[in-house]
């Protein structure tokens, strides 16, 4: 498989249109070639690009901010002696001063699939401001490391934030360079796009699904540490509304949750008897951990491991949205004044439950604390939204 930042470094075809014009990137550590390199060097020492600025999304350029709402400064590359425009720090859209200092904007990143990854939104707001700008944007398209498989409520209206940039569902099934269409699309914009497709990209071929065995798993933001937290994440996000621990501070973040005040074994039992059905396509198993950071830091917790890998891994059959949300159930059925959700403004939405804000509306938190609510209950949120996105998305597939 070839990514798009490889083809188009080794096909002066696709370089020509790049000649003589200022181009800028917006990259992350995952924006390496397939021998590592980094895109920014790689494109640097390309002929017939002219390397004029560069972008970091969320997280950094150089994915150095550990955290969520944790800002990152503008600086000047001291290698290629170029200005790089943080979009996570005093903005989070191009300014008009950020968009003169180039003419075409490859945007090279590693998405994980699910509505609440940053990077998608950043890519919206680039499109947005190109379109205004009269600016071209390219996607050198990359893996969508959870594959086509769809799940979640549709982000209702009204709900829009950093972490929900238009009307899908959690998970996608999208690469970056399909949601671009999607976006112009949807949000009627003007735009000079291209998408420097993948070669020999099969996202429903096992057994890598999309994602290429062979293929060396970089970080593209600091608690993205391998392939199964990637397709754990579509549920395990919701945990950052949860005052349960996702694993940060751990080496396994946003693959496992847990709490000091929690029987893991009892929630795992109660998860099998009230929608076995969820659990399917994995292995679960009880751990103990202890955060070195974060929630519960220092404090012994009862946790649930998530494992979608090896033999116990099935790519149709796993349902992290759901999986998560019946880890929620439990708890709440076997301790019904449970804390459960964090109330804390959650990437800058203020006033609103974070729960809230990472599902898009209340429907999921709403389902949880009904004492009442059933697994068919879900299923009629859900099952209609996966239904008509499935319908929606299939003219902007590109492979």
């Amino acid at each position: 498989m070839k990514f798009g930042i490889d083809r188009l470094l080794a096909d002066p075809a696709l370089r020509a249109p790049l000649e003589g014009r200022r181009v800028a990137l917006v990259a992350h550590p995952a924006s390496v070639t397939e021998d590592l390199r980094h895109s920014l060097d790689a494109l640097a020492a390309c002929d017939g690009i002219k390397l004029s600025a560069a972008f970091g999304p969320q997280h950094g350029l150089r994915g150095d901010k550990q955290d969520n709402m944790v800002e990152s400064p503008d600086f000047n590359d001291p290698v290629h002696d170029i200005p790089v425009f943080s979009l996570y720090g005093e903005v989070r859209r191009p300014t008009g001063q950020s968009m003169g200092t180039f003419d075409v904007v490859l945007v090279d990143l590693q998405d994980l699939g699910c509505r609440i990854y940053t990077f998608i939104t950043t890519l919206l707001y680039i499109l947005e401001a190109a379109a205004q700008h009269k600016k071209a944007v390219w996607v050198l398209d990359r893996p969508n490391p959870a594959g086509r498989p769809i799940e979640g409520t549709t982000l209702k209206s009204g709900w829009e934030s950093f972490v929900g940039a238009g009307p899908m569902p959690m998970r996608h099934g999208l690469t970056l360079g399909e949601l671009g269409r999607w976006f112009i699309d949807t949000m009627k914009l003007d735009v000079d796009y291209r998408v420097i497709e993948m070669e020999d990209y099969r996202p429903d071929e096992a057994p890598g699904f999309g994602w290429p065995t062979d293929r060396v798993w970089i970080n593209p933001s600091p608690n993205a540490p391998n392939l199964s937290m990637a397709r754990s994440y579509a549920g395990t996000v919701m945990l950052e509304g949860a005052t349960l621990s996702e694993g940060r501070g751990t080496t396994r973040p946003l693959e496992i949750f847990g709490a000091p005040d929690i029987d893991a074994r009892a929630v795992l039992a109660e998860m099998r008897r009230f929608a076995p059905q969820w659990l399917a396509g994995c292995a679960l198993r009880d751990i103990w951990f202890e955060p070195t950071f974060h929630k519960h830091v220092g404090q012994l917790c009862s946790g649930v491991h998530i494992h979608p890998e090896g033999r116990f891994y099935d790519h149709e059959a796993f349902r992290p949205w759901r999986l998560q949300a019946l880890g929620f159930k439990a708890i709440r059925r076997l301790q019904p004044d449970y804390p459960l959700w964090r109330d804390f403004p959650y990437e800058y939405e203020f006033g609103k439950l974070a729960i809230d804000v990472i599902n898009g509306g209340t429907g999921l938190r709403e389902w949880v604390d009904d004492p009442a609510s059933t697994p068919a209950d879900l299923e009629a949120l859900a099952g209609p939204d996966e239904q008509a996105w499935a319908e929606e998305r299939a003219r902007y597939l590109l492979y």
